[in-house]
């Protein structure tokens, strides 16, 4: 039998109620394709820095290595701790330390689901650079707290930084529809992006076989609205991919959805995986969060540990679910709990 070792740390809010649901329906789909999912947890969050003064211990990153992946709920309470000090304290460290260079988050729509657009065919693939850019966290502020204070936050861009996320986008391009999309801003930002655009145009040579077609951010997210089924695999920097992504999980009907991997491709640390709706601290513990994107981003993970059966078997079952309409969280125009939703994806493994 094979074997998994996961860190579980669902953080704050609805982080605990999504992983916990989310977590039934992984061992159920792991038993059926005789996978051991050890799970131990980790209650690093918003109350740890209230009662520790961090938001991990200083070895944390040495206790998460020895695991295979991280699975992750969500980090951030703001009206107890700073977003700047919470995700500065445990989600940027972690993906800085693993390298995990490769922020991968998957939107189409389940059936079932009404989005806000009618985007027939809403299949893309959003990849962005992960660990530099614009999330460097290099800068600082001077003079503070005066009429002359002045704030400084630079951008850095390394050409390994830019080329190896993009040549991860064309590996990913040539296992989908071969085609790439390049997100910059280099009419304006006339350094940092048009160097991107620049590593681009010498990688895509590599690539003979994929279409590469270069846009500048305002004008992708104007295109994620009207012609979405003309994209297929996008890459952009941290900044721009951020932003895209959360349009991309609206337009698949809304951040309950919205999956993703943080991923080090060269497997030397362990991947993240995590919904990336929030902590949502305003229904936090009343049981009704969506959990598909937990679900969703726990078939993530089985698919990079190599068990891909296995993570297609819960994205079936998911399907199912969403399509039978008959289970679903508030969310979604239903009255279910979130341990509802996760006990019939779970219940309809069987028949995936």
């Amino acid at each position: 039998m094979t074997s998994f070792r996961i860190a579980r740390v669902p953080g704050d809010g609805i982080g605990v109620d999504v992983i916990d649901a989310a977590w039934t329906v992984l061992e159920a789909a792991a038993a059926q394709h005789q996978i051991a999912l050890e799970g131990h947890t980790f209650p690093w969050s918003c109350d740890y820095y209230l009662q520790h003064g961090h938001m991990m211990p200083p070895d944390g990153i040495e206790q998460l290595r020895g695991f295979d992946a991280v699975y992750l709920g969500a980090v951030g309470w703001p009206a107890r701790v700073p977003d700047s000090v919470s995700l500065h304290g445990l989600l940027l460290p972690i993906r800085k330390a693993f390298d995990q260079f490769a922020n991968v988050r998957p939107h189409r729509k389940l059936p079932g689901v009404a989005g806000p657009l009618r985007a027939e065919g809403f299949d893309i693939l959003c990849i962005r650079e992960n660990t530099e850019g614009e999330y460097s966290g290099a800068g600082g502020r001077v003079h503070h707290g005066t009429a002359a204070e002045v704030a400084v936050e630079t951008s850095i861009f390394t050409r390994r930084g830019v080329e190896r996320i993009l040549r991860f986008g064309f590996e990913q391009a040539r296992k989908r529809r071969g085609k790439l999309a390049s997100v910059t801003k280099s009419n304006a930002q006339r350094h940092s992006m048009v160097f991107w655009d620049e590593v681009t145009e010498a990688v895509a040579a590599d690539y003979p076989d994929v279409a590469v077609t270069r846009y500048h951010v305002d004008a992708i997210a104007a295109r994620f609205v009207t012609n979405p089924e003309t994209l297929d695999v996008v890459v952009a920097s941290n900044l721009f991919g951020d932003i895209l992504t959360d349009l991309g999980a609206a337009i698949q009907g809304g951040l309950g959805f919205a999956a993703s991997a943080n991923l080090n491709p060269t497997g030397a640390a362990p991947s993240m995986f995590e919904p990336v709706h929030g902590s949502a601290p305003d229904i936090a513990g009343k049981g009704i969060a969506n959990p598909l994107a937990a679900i969703w981003s726990g078939a993530m993970m089985l698919e990079h540990l190599g068990a891909p059966d296995c993570a297609a078997a819960i994205m079936r079952a998911m399907a199912q679910v969403t399509g039978e309409g008959r289970v679903a969280t508030p969310d979604m125009g239903g009255t279910a709990s979130t341990t509802d939703v996760a006990a019939a994806v779970a219940a309809a493994l069987t028949g995936a």
